[in-house]
């Protein structure tokens, strides 16, 4: 009979967008791969992989107690009854909840994929900080398994957990983001015309919406002559969601071009010229990941998991963070020099192959899961 793995994601659209390579992978290495997820058409299509889907409710904003104790029950009767020799867990609940589901089932073996540590890290004030203090204590009782792999984006979101004692040093794994297909990301000779700036990001004031806004705003003051891009769609469950009204006065004022949702990134950025993301803390962004193999000169804060996904001063160029001039500064340094902005396409997508290929993501991961087998 075949080793069960259980992937517990939060949505199966993040599932097919960030970890299915790994599932079909792990399949063909004889794995019989579950997932578990919250609802969502997408789930589908994780059936039509040959995969078997568990539909779980996974809120990723939900406060009460209650349904948060449930879900964990809910994951633990879950592991109970499909007995996995290996569950790998993706995102923050997930990985708090999930973690504790296995401690309590007895899971042979754990992967944690920390993509990210949350708002809850960045936020400020004193209710901020007890919540803070409760994270913290789950993180170390979900992530206390004897045979652990934690997987970290970025070696800021390592040192965080690994100073606060949540993991060792023995248990922490560099794996840089989930990968991506260069073929379905190929690198394009930029277009004519005046410059494409292009931001692809769930519109949240944490990924430096209204920064990118504000740069925009600027460098039509200064006369630059450059078109912005804005790609992606509120989220009404995320509290620091940009509203429609706001959307709203931005086209009116005719400062960005709203795209809104796109599932071809790859297409828009080869009709751009600049890839921008001025988030606040970021795992390693997806985003800039397409952006390297496609070949596009990125302009990001100086945040972790953003500086992690370039080559500072050769793939792209970091900007402090909640900073729209200094941002507007370097958007114009690119859109004006297009030597300079071209060279930092073509190492963008030196770095994507060296480091980012699917192939070798999917590889690190197997090795690790190989690895846990043994000790398990």
């Amino acid at each position: 009979m075949n080793k069960k793995l259980l992937f517990i994601v939060n949505a199966p659209a993040f599932f097919l967008s960030h970890r299915l390579p790994i599932a079909l992978a792990a399949q063909e290495a004889g794995y019989e791969v579950h997932v578990a997820t919250a609802a969502g058409e997408a789930s589908r299509e994780i059936l039509d992989h040959g995969l078997v889907h568990h539909e779980v409710a996974l809120s990723r904003s939900g406060q009460h107690p209650g349904k948060e104790l449930a879900t964990v029950l809910r994951l633990y009767r879950l592991m109970r009854r499909l007995r996995p020799a290996l569950v790998h867990l993706v995102t923050i609940k997930p990985v708090l909840y999930g973690g504790l589901a296995a401690r309590l089932a007895r899971v042979p073996a754990v992967v944690a994929a920390v993509s990210g540590l949350g708002t809850i890290f960045m936020s400020r004030g004193g209710k901020a900080s007890l919540v803070r203090r409760v994270v913290v204590l789950l993180y170390r009782l979900a992530l206390g398994h004897p045979n652990l792999a934690v997987i970290f984006q970025n070696p800021d979101d390592r040192q965080t957990l690994t100073s606060l004692g949540a993991v060792r040093e023995t248990q922490a794994r560099m794996i840089r983001g989930s990968g991506i297909d260069l073929k379905e990301c190929p690198w394009l000779a930029e277009p004519a015309g005046p410059p494409v700036v292009t931001m692809a990001a769930r519109l949240l004031r944490d990924k430096g919406v209204e920064e990118f806004v504000e740069a925009a705003r600027l460098l039509g003051q200064r006369g630059v002559p450059a078109r912005f891009w804005l790609i992606g769609s509120c989220d009404p469950g995320n509290p620091t969601s940009v509203t429609p009204a706001e959307l709203e006065a931005w086209q009116a004022e005719g400062v960005v071009e709203l795209m809104g949702y796109r599932d071809d990134i790859a297409q828009q950025y080869s009709r751009s010229h600049i890839v921008c993301l001025p988030s606040y803390r970021e795992g390693l962004p997806k985003s800039l990941v397409e952006a390297a193999a496609c070949g596009r000169a990125v302009v990001t804060t100086d945040v972790p998991g953003c500086r992690d996904a370039i080559e500072p001063d050769i793939s792209g160029i970091l900007v402090p963070a909640r900073d729209a001039a200094a941002l507007a500064d370097a958007i114009q340094t690119l859109a004006e020099d297009a030597e300079k902005r071209q060279a930092m396409g073509r190492a963008g997508r030196d770095l994507a192959e060296r480091e980012f290929a699917i192939e070798r993501i999917v590889g690190l991961h197997l090795a690790i899961y190989q690895e846990l087998d043994k000790q398990a």
